[in-house]
């Protein structure tokens, strides 16, 4: 399956960069050079609205990503197939994989909001400024599971195909089988979205807070598809894995917020009533 026309995409050969004495894991490395652009791009977007200093953002990244950290891989330990819950020294392995999206986005952000009002700022002008910058460091993140071979796709013999190491290979499959690059697609989904939600902001000026909203449709849309092509264990029902479940689950609450949110805003538009 590798005889394409154009050369699939070859992977890492060791998820550790060497660099002299130094050993550095790729997977933590691509985690913290998202988190830095995230930092810079909403700490610039913030300043730029009036809503805070750069310094605010910095202090409101850090510990958004601490618990972001601590509540993906929570999610991971209770959710995932393989049972890490019971095995107590997996627990702390982050460089080897093993943050579930969907609790570090949900403990990020009430962390966030917590140190933001503490910090006497609008939460909704903080999301506001943050909501382009997390899939902007989504994008990056999941550059890591490219390093470490993991979390791919079905098998095809497409042009772009993702090369995997016999080491790596699921039970099964033979020896040169290529796989769907999820890590790809995740990362161009989440740099378009990144440019989407930066235009809408531009362009329609929605009420504050109101484009974290968009972000959480956006990213449950590309999820969706995304996790409906993957491979690896994962727990199921109903035809789909956890995850899409979840998606889809988050991603209506979003809509729904937001079509009650528009309704509610031309009802009080309508009686003179203003709502923030």
């Amino acid at each position: 399956m590798t005889g394409n026309w154009i050369a699939s995409i070859p992977s890492p050969s060791d998820g550790v960069l060497h660099i002299g004495p130094i050993d550095i894991h790729a997977y933590g490395l691509m985690i913290a050079l998202g988190v830095v652009a995230a930092a810079w791009l909403s700490g610039r977007r913030l300043e730029a609205a009036g809503g805070g200093t750069r310094e605010d953002m910095s202090t409101i990244s850090i510990w958004g990503v601490i618990a972001g950290v601590i509540g993906s891989r929570i999610y991971f330990i209770i959710t995932d197939s393989s049972r890490p819950w019971k095995e107590p020294s997996r627990w702390l392995r982050i460089w080897e994989g093993g943050l579930g999206v969907p609790g570090g986005i949900l403990a990020g952000a009430l962390v966030a909001g917590w140190v933001t009002r503490r910090r006497g700022l609008k939460v909704a002008d903080v999301y506001t400024a943050a909501a382009p910058a997390i899939p902007l460091a989504q994008a990056i993140g999941r550059i890591g599971n490219w390093w470490n071979q993991e979390l791919f796709g079905r098998p095809t013999d497409l042009p772009w195909a993702l090369e995997i190491d016999d080491e790596h290979l699921p039970a099964g499959y033979a020896s040169g089988t290529t796989f769907h690059p999820t890590f790809l697609y995740e990362v161009l989904w989440n740099l378009s979205l990144c440019g989407v939600l930066l235009l809408i902001d531009r362009r329609l000026h929605l009420r504050p807070g109101r484009l974290l909203a968009v972000y959480v449709v956006g990213y449950s849309i590309g999820r969706f598809w995304i996790e409906g092509l993957r491979i690896d264990p994962a727990r199921a029902g109903g035809g789909w894995r956890l995850n899409q479940w979840m998606a889809v689950m988050v991603g209506g609450l979003a809509v729904g917020y937001l079509l009650i949110d528009w309704w509610r805003h031309r009802a009080n538009e309508s009686t003179g009533d203003v709502l923030e």
